[in-house]
């Protein structure tokens, strides 16, 4: 018989969360409108960074989400209705997406018809590289990640109905081919909204690499939001010290395989030091630029390997937690250092919008993300994988 699972204590506190990322969305995004009207410029600048930060949240969940299915294991049980509400909100981050539209000719100088007329590169490429087959593609990519997210969901909620044991196998046979897809269209996707910034150059690795790294900022989101619930049932119940600790050794995994990535993409390209596409680490390594750059690699590899070396630090809840906080805040920087320097010549120069529409972008993230949590129970009641678990306490 299925054990009953305890009345979630969580509720109060998501939806304090909740409302707290609301109210500091709606200011956030009241002072970006306020920018917009002083400086469209920047605030494009600014929001498309937001953006593309945030909107990883949700790319990166329905990644997770897919991978697990496929795999299976158990720390994909504990984590699986957070990965389930992020990615329930990709109608959300659309409509996230759509000032970026209006600001297209201001972030991308492909849609800038004189431009295209006196660049002969960009001419060749505007087969692709053009406003409607770019919002066309865009419809279709959210169009695809929220059909995904929609069939996994639907399967999810008929499983705590229904205990059909079948739906495990389904929804495995489901991911395998859609993690795919996901893949093939997630890369396209940042091929079109950030490689495209830069027309003229190119990396057949940067798609795959973006994409590692939304995941790896996913993940850091998704524990440090698993330790805060974990503290009150149902999740108490059955969170144990291992989960953590194979929670950590995925994040690990995923920040060796991010920094791999980048690494390969750099010594290609610096070796092959072609015109066409060495001046991409030009405008990243000069300008103010390059000191963000070595703190990346320090920061953003070199200290959370050395941590999540340690088993210590992965089965302790709130010492992972703290190691989750800081990636989320690295990877920030690390989309900001992708980012800006192709729609700012000048050098690093941050601008007080740089830091309100993360915000306010962040802010409507959360909220909607914090409405979907509190909806579904915080455990699938049905899955037989749930109950494997043995019950343990967790180091806090």
């Amino acid at each position: 018989m299925t054990p009953a699972i305890p009345a979630d204590e969580n509720y109060s506190l998501i939806d304090t969360l909740q409302r707290r990322s609301l109210i500091a969305g709606a200011i956030g995004l009241l002072i970006c409108v306020i920018g917009a009207v002083r400086d469209p410029s920047q605030f494009f600048r600014s929001y498309l960074f937001a953006f593309l930060f945030w909107s990883g949240m949700s790319c990166g969940a329905l990644g997770i989400l897919l991978l697990h299915h496929v795999v299976g294991g158990r720390w994909g049980v504990v984590i699986r209705r957070l990965l389930e509400a992020a990615v329930r909100i990709f109608p959300v981050v659309a409509i996230l997406f759509l000032p970026i539209l209006f600001g297209l000719q201001t972030l991308y100088p492909w849609a800038v018809p004189e431009i295209v007329k006196a660049d002969a590169n960009i001419q060749h490429k505007a087969a692709y590289l053009n406003v409607p087959f770019f919002i066309a593609r865009a419809v279709f990519y959210f169009a695809i990640f929220t059909a995904f997210g929609f069939v996994l969901n639907r399967w999810s909620m008929q499983q705590d109905r229904t205990a059909d044991p079948k739906l495990v196998d389904r929804m495995r046979s489901f991911s395998a081919p859609a993690l795919l897809v996901f893949v093939f269209t997630g890369t396209f996707a940042f091929i079109d909204w950030i490689m495209s910034l830069d027309p003229h150059w190119f990396s057949t690795i940067y798609g795959v690499m973006f994409l590692v790294g939304q995941v790896l900022e996913t993940f850091a989101l998704v524990i440090a939001a698993v330790v805060v619930l974990s503290r009150r049932k149902p999740l108490a119940d059955v969170m144990t010290k291992q989960h953590f600790h194979d929670l950590g050794n995925l994040l690990f995994a995923f920040t060796i395989l991010w920094a791999y990535l980048s690494f390969s993409q750099f010594l290609i390209i610096w070796a092959g030091n072609l015109p066409e596409e060495i001046p991409w680490y030009l405008k990243r390594l000069s300008g103010g630029w390059g000191w963000i750059a070595v703190s990346l690699v320090v920061f953003h590899f070199a200290l959370p390997f050395l941590l999540l070396l340690q088993t210590g630090v992965k089965k302790r809840a709130d010492l992972l937690m703290k190691v989750c906080l800081w990636m989320i805040f690295i990877r920030l920087v690390d989309v900001y250092w992708v980012v800006e320097p192709s729609l700012n010549p000048k050098g690093f120069i941050f601008h007080w919008m740089d830091l309100a529409t993360p915000v306010g972008v962040g802010g409507i993230w959360l909220g909607a993300f914090f409405w979907q949590l509190k909806n579904r129970p915080l455990v699938p009641i049905n899955d037989p994988r749930l109950y494997e678990i043995p019950k343990a306490t967790v180091t806090q």
